[in-house]
């Protein structure tokens, strides 16, 4: 039986045979996932598809998580983060894996999108990244929403960890830079 205290990686090896250990890793990212969403989007409702979306596509996807290249908690933000470029790319949530699956899309009251958007940003944060050259995007991706170390990134891509370090100081400092409104 799942339980609210395994650790993520075990709650994923079980979701073929144990349906309640993936209500349970739902359970235990489902508000950061959303807030993840609003942040990047300022829209509660766009945050709420895409937050389906991204789960319907972990449940989808889950065989092929692998604990040895990341954390599940890596493997659900990069997943969240694909979502959210699909979105910016296409201008719509794709929604062919909540059909798929036949969730029903999520219809939220007026008070549950007010109290989504309060909690987000007024910085499209998303905008800014999608900005950043692919592999400064990537890594500050990975180290910073992933929470990866930069040997784990380094190894990943074939390249020494100061080359991560120096992708995700160049990010982090271009996009301050925008943020501050310097050139």
């Amino acid at each position: 039986m799942a339980s609210e205290e395994s650790p993520d990686e075990a709650l994923l090896a079980r979701v073929a045979t144990e349906p309640e250990a993936f209500e349970a890793f739902y359970r235990r990212y489902v508000a950061l996932v959303t807030g993840y969403f609003v942040r990047r989007t300022r829209s509660g409702e766009l945050a709420a598809d895409l937050t389906a979306e991204t789960f319907a596509s972990v449940f989808e996807s889950v065989d092929r998580f692998d604990a040895e290249l990341g954390s599940a908690r890596a493997w659900l933000f990069g997943i969240a983060h694909h979502r959210l470029l699909e979105s910016l790319r296409k201008g719509q949530v794709e929604t062919r894996a909540r059909r798929r699956l036949g969730l029903p899309r999520i219809e939220l009251t007026d008070a549950d999108i007010e109290r989504i958007e309060a909690s987000g940003s007024s910085i499209d944060v998303a905008a800014l990244l999608g900005e950043l050259p692919e592999d400064q995007r990537a890594a500050i991706v990975d180290h910073v929403i992933g929470e990866r170390p930069y040997d784990e990134i380094a190894s990943g891509l074939r390249c020494s960890e100061a080359v991560v370090r120096q992708r995700v100081s160049r990010g982090l400092r271009a996009l301050r830079q925008r943020l501050e409104g310097a050139p």
